[in-house]
């Protein structure tokens, strides 16, 4: 039987400018159960076959040119795994896991390593003792040599300083400075200067990190025991104002002792300010941020302070999980419920899930933390997968807030057609009265032009698939999940009102309403516009905690992890606005927008009260987010995604694909859908769709979306590779982009 041959495409430099240019080898025999993705080996390059090392980044059985032409690997380096190689082997697991493309995860993992200019500084370095230095500085006094006087006064008290500021601000010219190098007085000393994020330049002086209490240290043993036994995924369930950050802090001190480093994801910087200063003084300049809003240059600076060994923590969002660290001993996911970390571009991987991988591979620690974990994680906890910690209680004497349930159908009822229900607006008028603080929360998350009826709470939902119907241009109301349509409605099914419509209020109208019901207080707003500029987030948040305003509105983005002592009230205006959007896990995103919403009142010394504004006041998220109840709500969240068969009781694939021409991409996304029938070989598998995406054009791009639903993930792993064949080998598909999103 003639031996089957494999080629290993391999990558010379790791760089983004040379992923896309690999050089194909063939494996020879004797190595072949050695090499894998990520191995380091030596290959033959050029004409003169030099030996040199290189990456294999992917391993295929058929040769992408000449067989005849292509050389053999000659050895693999004994080096042991790098952190390049081990960064290749989670770009491998995420092409096989979420079917992307090697080059495309390859591009999403790896370090950013494009050139960028090193900024050097020079300083200026005293060469004798002090007391010399003093000598030396009467002496120039003496001579009337003031420009030396004035440098010799400022070494002979610092001992060094920056070049450029000492020619600036001392008025002292290069000819002086040679002159004193020439007399062996000074010397000039060139560093490497990093750029800064604004975060790491504004941080204050290092503090002492706080004592735990009995309740942190008890999780923190806890944690430390797991991970000298099973090393399981740790979850720290939490409730608002508990005390996880600090928890977070002790384990990051405990992988630091070993000599190891830290990686801490947050969903977004500018939603999580308050950690990042936490770290920033806790742990000092070993720290490093990483977000979206730096620049090239700053990120490029961060990522070689972690290769250099500077810094030992980095805090960030989902991109931060792949800094370069030689030797991560802790991977850290606070706010885990958070939909940022899904990437929404190919590949469509969960950081959480990728965390986890990293973690295994490189032998380290993964802790995640949240007040209202999400239905996935918690269900891995029951299982046993996950180990899981609780902290049912606030920190010192500080109680949850008291909660109320506003029904705006009633309110309608009786004459109030205001944004504020009348409960609302009276215990505002006290908190102004007292000068405490208040916060008003506009849910707007998921908000797609769902339709409900302002007399009963009815909402237009799809029969079929239990998520709410979405209103076209065209007058059409559509299911984005199963594509079924019906006519817009224009009266109530089930009160026969005619107030019923698409519902439509922005963070702006809300704060002009209140500004008019209440002239003396004093009121800001945070949302994307009043935070598109540069360090708007922190510009806001600040001015917040010194009181410069008695009032805070915004979206999402001013509930999650901000600590406002003097807060007492919050207001959830339009509380079941995300609860009918087209999406099964709308439940879950009220419970826990809803949960950290009430969680911003009552954290410091005085009480806190929240009041919920509802037309669905007896929906369950609703009520077990107004008595903060987690097991309520997850046990009856979980009955209904097993009746559904919805994540995590089944798994669900999303086919998304976008094309210019829109009846090519229908005619792709229809045999798409045709083809998977075809191969699938369970009664468990369901094909649902193809349908309009909730945004069905973007860029002048149309997108449409199936789904596969299927309990065993080996199966639809093995249908999303054979739809991947059938892609390949198709002309239709030559124009039609396609994605895959798992349990999305």
């Amino acid at each position: 039987m003639k031996e089957k041959k494999r080629y290993a495409d391999v990558i010379v430099d790791i760089s983004h400018e040379k992923i896309d240019r690999p050089f194909q080898y063939l494996i020879p025999s004797a190595l072949e159960e050695a090499v894998q993705e990520g191995t380091r080996v030596r290959i033959p390059f050029g004409m003169g076959n030099r030996l040199i090392t290189g990456y294999v980044i992917e391993i295929k059985s058929v040769p992408d040119f000449d067989p005849g032409k292509i050389k053999e690997i000659d050895s693999i380096c004994e080096e042991g795994i790098t952190i390049e190689g081990s960064l290749i082997r989670l770009a491998a697991w995420m092409k096989e896991t979420y079917g992307s493309t090697m080059i495309r995860c390859l591009k999403t993992i790896l370090p950013v390593k494009e050139k960028e200019k090193i900024r050097i500084r020079e300083q200026v370095v005293l060469n004798r003792t002090r007391s010399e230095a003093l000598q030396i500085l009467d002496d120039y006094r003496k001579k009337h040599y003031k420009a030396k006087a004035r440098l010799m006064e400022l070494l002979a008290e610092k001992g060094t300083a920056d070049r450029l500021t000492v020619m600036k601000e001392l008025k002292i010219p290069a000819s002086t400075l040679k002159s004193m190098q020439n007399e062996g007085v000074l010397r000039i000393e060139a560093h490497r200067s990093w750029r800064m994020p604004a975060e790491l330049e504004e941080a204050a002086g290092q503090k002492e990190i706080p004592v735990p209490t009995a309740a942190q240290s008890q999780v923190i043993d806890g944690i430390l025991e797991e991970w000298r036994t099973k090393n399981r995924t740790c979850l720290i369930h939490g409730i608002t104002g508990s005390g996880k950050t600090l928890i977070y802090m002790e384990l990051t001190k405990k992988v630091l002792s070993e000599g190891r480093q830290a990686i801490i994801l947050i969903p977004e910087i500018a939603l999580s300010w308050q950690i990042v200063q936490r770290f920033l003084s806790g742990f000092g300049d070993i720290v490093t941020v990483l977000h979206s809003r730096m620049g090239r240059s700053e990120r490029f600076d961060q990522f070689e302070r972690v290769r250099s060994g500077e810094a030992k923590i980095i805090v960030g969002p989902r991109s931060a999980l792949f800094a370069p660290f030689e030797n991560l001993g802790l991977i850290v996911i606070d706010e885990e419920q958070e939909l940022s970390y899904r990437s929404e571009e190919s590949p469509r991987y969960d950081a959480r899930e990728a965390a986890v991988f990293r973690g295994k591979l490189e032998g380290a620690h993964v802790v995640m933390g949240s007040a209202t974990p999400s239905i996935d994680s918690y269900q891995k906890c029951m299982e046993g997968e996950y180990a899981l910690f609780d902290l049912p209680d606030r920190i010192g004497e500080a109680g949850l807030p008291r909660v109320y349930i506003a029904d705006m159908r009633q309110e309608l009822q009786e004459g109030n057609r205001s944004m504020l229900s009348r409960l609302l607006e009276e215990k505002i008028a006290q908190r102004l009265e007292k000068k405490e603080q208040i916060m008003l929360f506009l849910n707007r998350r998921g908000y797609a032009g769902f339709f409900s009826c302002r007399s009963c709470g009815y909402v237009v939902r799809c029969p079929h698939c239990d998520v709410s119907m979405t209103l076209h241009s065209n007058g059409k109301m559509i299911c984005h999940y199963c594509g079924y349509e019906t006519p817009e409605v224009k009266q109530c099914p089930s009160c026969g009102s005619e107030f019923i419509s698409g519902l439509s209020i922005g963070t702006q109208k809300v704060a002009d309403m209140v500004q008019r019901k209440f002239p003396q207080a004093r009121i800001l707003r945070m949302d994307q516009d009043s935070t598109r500029k540069k360090g708007g987030h922190e510009k806001i948040l600040r001015a917040f905690m010194e009181h410069e305003a008695d009032i805070l509105v915004g979206t999402q983005m001013i509930v999650k992890g901000h600590d406002f002592p003097n807060v007492t009230l919050v207001g959830a205006l339009m509380a079941d606005m995300s609860l009918f959007a087209s999406d099964y896990r709308a439940p879950e995103k009220t419970y826990q927008l809803l949960v950290q919403a009430i969680g911003r009142a009552g954290r410091g010394e005085l009480g806190g009260e929240a009041v919920i504004q509802t037309y669905q006041p007896e929906h369950y998220s609703i009520q077990a987010a107004a008595s903060q109840d987690y097991a309520e709500f997850f046990n009856e969240e979980m009955e209904e995604r097993k009746a559904m068969l919805f994540p995590p009781a089944a798994h669900l694939l999303a086919v998304r694909g976008s094309c210019k021409d829109e009846e090519r991409l229908h005619k792709a996304m229809f045999f798409s859908g045709k083809f998977l029938q075809m191969v699938g070989k369970k009664k468990t598998t369901t094909i649902i769709g193809p349908a309009p995406e909730v945004v069905s054009k973007v860029q002048d791009q149309f997108r449409e979306v199936l789904f596969i639903k299927e309990e065993d993930e080996k199966e639809l792993r093995r249908l999303r590779q054979a739809l991947e064949k059938y892609i390949e080998i198709n002309q239709g598909f030559d124009e039609v982009s396609i994605q895959y999103d798992l349990d999305v």
